[in-house]
């Protein structure tokens, strides 16, 4: 015999309600790369407006599990970002 009561029913819970501190929300950064798309721009240490969405307050670089950047481009924006800072243009 089935149970109608709603007291017995499961409750529906959202995705992000279960989502504690230390486990992936992979429905939340599943982005593609904005670097690899066509008519991307190019990632070179003249272009500041490009190198400053990917840096926080800090001057620090912004990690690519929030930018959604591949691991590719991640490692050249660093190194740009890295030149532009020596040169002094950040």
């Amino acid at each position: 015999m089935k149970r109608n009561n709603k007291k017995f029913q499961k409750k529906k819970t959202n995705s992000l309600n279960k989502l504690s501190l230390f486990q992936k929300n992979d429905s939340k950064f599943s982005k593609n790369c904005p670097l690899s798309i066509k008519n991307a721009p190019v990632i070179d240490y003249k272009n500041i407006s490009l190198l400053k969405k990917y840096i926080s307050e800090n001057r620090k670089l912004i990690s690519s599990k929030i930018t959604s950047v591949s691991q590719n481009k991640q490692r050249k924006l660093s190194r740009e970002i890295k030149k532009a800072k020596i040169l002094g243009l950040l």
